[in-house]
């Protein structure tokens, strides 16, 4: 390489686009060689992308599912220090949407019957790999819903979060429609919905509707891993819990302050209610296979997860009550342990 005025060649692969530094001489000089020229370009490009290091850019702007305590409250991409938004209404919704992300029972607490912020499950203000991460995820709206058996909007699914996962249903809202639904509020076009939504696309610039996203569904116990739920112990979970779980969360569950950081409670009143998808044994246990403990994320084996987690979800939480009109169109997962089965 040479001291010619270098360009940017974009990139795109499976897991994002990076960028690699080519000479616009070297450039140049590919074009007058032809297609050989070409080839060689193609082949120094391919070159440097494979020689790229995985583990620095992983996916992108998701910061690494081996986190350390260097990069474990690191925030890519933070709206209230990115001198790229100007002072418009949609940059002051972005704004106010990753505010409520990071707290959401105080920022939110007409629709927060908890003390669960939506930055408690999904990492680093959901840039995270391997801790649900929310980057690109925008785009894949509208889609699929088993546990309802509809389409789900972006705003959809942003409702059902402050319904279940923090308890919405737990403070007073207007009167439901009259025939046994769950309250209109929050709606599509409440404020709070609004700003997540707009949070969340705001990360999810630049992905094109529909793209495949890798990062996705990699919290998840493979399903030839799945112990049955009859053959768990929470026991055994709760020996584990103690052992490896408790610096952070408390032997209460509840949390531990640590400076000005604090786990979401895992049972009792303040945690999520029997409905979220936390209730769920498997979906719980991916979480806690692949982003806890929170500094060595991934230390756990399938079977310990699934064991911590049957141990948190035998324990009393708040109760969804509209769980009768969930899995009507889809069977009730057999690790759905607060649903009653239907013969």
């Amino acid at each position: 390489m040479n001291s010619r005025t270098s360009s940017c060649v974009l990139a795109d692969t499976a897991v994002g686009s990076f960028c690699l530094e080519v000479t616009t001489g070297i450039l140049k000089d590919a074009k007058r060689g032809g297609p050989a020229g070409l080839a060689a370009l193609l082949a120094l490009v391919f070159t440097a992308a494979i020689a790229i290091d995985a583990d620095e850019f992983r996916y992108g702007v998701l910061i690494p599912a081996n986190t350390t305590m260097v990069t474990a409250w690191t925030i890519p991409r933070n709206p209230l220090e990115d001198s790229t938004l100007n002072e418009s209404p949609k940059a002051g919704l972005v704004r106010h949407g990753y505010s409520l992300f990071l707290s959401t029972p105080k920022e939110a607490p007409n629709l927060t019957g908890n003390g669960v912020s939506c930055g408690n499950c999904h990492l680093n203000a959901g840039q995270r790999e391997r801790a649900l991460p929310l980057v690109g995820i925008a785009n894949i709206f509208p889609e699929y819903n088993k546990r309802e058996g509809r389409t789900f909007t972006l705003e959809d699914r942003i409702i059902g979060c402050f319904l279940r996962s923090e308890n919405g249903t737990g403070v007073e809202q207007p009167a439901a429609p009259g025939d046994g639904s769950p309250p209109a509020h929050p709606r599509s076009d409440s404020k709070e919905v609004v700003a997540l939504a707009a949070y969340i696309s705001w990360l999810s610039e630049g992905f094109p509707r529909g793209s495949r996203l890798p990062w996705r569904g990699q919290n998840e116990i493979a399903p030839e891993h799945r112990i049955p739920v009859d053959k768990l112990d929470p026991r055994r979970g709760e020996t584990l819990f103690k052992n490896l779980c408790t610096s952070c969360h408390g032997d209460d569950g509840q949390g531990v302050e640590i400076g000005d950081k604090k786990a979401g409670p895992l049972w009792g009143p303040k945690s999520w209610n029997d409905g979220a998808g936390a209730a769920r044994i498997y979906t719980l246990a991916g979480i806690i296979r692949y982003a806890m403990p929170y500094l060595n994320p991934g230390s756990l084996t399938d079977e310990e997860a699934q064991q911590i987690a049957a141990f948190i979800n035998s324990k009393p939480r708040p109760i969804y009550p509209y769980k009768d009109r969930d899995y009507l169109v889809n069977p009730i997962p057999p690790d759905a342990v607060y649903y009653e089965k239907r013969r």
